[in-house]
């Protein structure tokens, strides 16, 4: 579960805020500190001017452009105001250096909008241009120390929580994995214990014979176990080419002495329940109509049009053989059936 604030409300703390560094600008205007109000109210449009420009960006890191906007307001705003202001004003400059804190601000909000490098350098500035303009003691005096501590908090939170986030992302992709995982294995143990299941109702009753007669079988007792054996081979490489109805035909089939293989490479996974009935009821008609020595039934990769290929060999062997030897086995064996099962009606 996220638990998280709405980005509007976000935005409108951050531009209340903003905006009281503007309210005491225009209040310190009633000190009679500054020698004129013109460069000063240019400094507040353009500190407004680029605070809501970074708010309102929808981009999880600010243009390049907007952040050169904001750096040169960061830049231009210390000059703009301290060409109207005395350096050393008896009783102090109260809220005539509102544009300390405006800086800072601005520079914290930069960093939020992934710009640290940008945010960085105007501080370094405003150090620099306050050094300058009043002496080393004016860094603590207008509050240009607090400036700098909240663009380092802002860098260390939002590293913190970009650090959350990635976490965040690694950890449910780890448990995705994790429930891939669980479910693979609940999916092999459960089809294990279906072919077991499978296996011990076909080979129960003739390992209770084996059992009874101390393993000596008739020829037909022993004929039925090679049988059972190639169902259970069918359980393994056959799948869902499986049904009652294909089960039953398949051991008739082999009965009469039809040599039958099932093989099931996925390729009919994606059917739903009524066209596999289908197919798998087209597939036991097949096998029950055919008198085909060999019959091989094998699924077709996704994507074709047909799910299902039924082939059927008929075994000749004349004793003829070749001039150049005998024919190969392939050779010998003539197409009684031959069968392309659709994937759709």
């Amino acid at each position: 579960m996220t638990i998280g604030a709405p980005r509007f409300l976000l935005i409108g703390l951050a531009a209340l805020f903003s905006s009281y560094h503007i309210v005491l600008g225009v209040y310190s205007f009633q000190l009679g500190h500054y020698h004129g109000t013109g460069p000063v109210i240019v400094a507040m449009i353009l500190y407004a001017i680029a605070t809501a420009a970074l708010l309102l960006v929808s981009q999880r890191r600010t243009p390049i452009w907007l952040a050169s906007f904001a750096f040169a307001v960061a830049l231009a705003m210390p000059l703009l105001v301290t060409s109207q202001l005395q350096a050393h004003v008896e009783g102090g400059l109260s809220y005539s250096t509102w544009y300390v804190a405006a800086v800072g601000t601005l520079m914290a909000i930069m960093v939020t909008v992934r710009r640290p490098g940008f945010a960085w350098a105007g501080i370094v500035f405003l150090v620099l241009q306050t050094v300058l303009w009043s002496g080393p003691a004016a860094l603590g005096e207008i509050g240009v120390v607090g400036s700098a501590a909240w663009v380092g908090i802002a860098h260390i939170i939002t590293n913190a929580l970009s650090k959350a986030a990635r976490d965040s992302q690694r950890f449910a992709l780890a448990e995705r994995e994790a429930t891939d995982w669980h479910a693979a294995q609940e999916a092999h143990l459960n089809e294990r214990q279906f072919r077991l299941g499978q296996t011990s109702v076909m080979a129960l009753p003739m390992l209770r014979a084996i059992q009874q007669t101390h393993g000596d079988l008739t020829a037909v007792q022993r004929a039925e176990c090679l049988h059972l054996e190639g169902a259970i081979r069918d359980e393994i490489r056959g799948r869902k080419l499986l049904n009652n109805a294909v089960r039953e035909q398949v051991m008739l089939a082999r009965r009469r002495g039809t040599t039958v293989t099932l093989l099931d490479e996925g390729g009919i996974d994606d059917l739903d329940d009524a066209d596999l009935d289908r197919v798998l009821g087209r597939l036991a008609e097949a096998l029950r109509s055919t008198s085909a020595d060999k019959v091989i039934a094998r699924t077709v990769p996704e994507g074709s049009d047909v799910a299902v290929t039924v082939v059927g060999l008929r075994t000749s062997d004349d004793g003829s053989a070749s001039l150049l030897g005998p024919r190969d086995t392939l050779d010998d064996d003539e197409v009684e059936l031959w069968l392309e099962i659709p994937r759709t009606v």
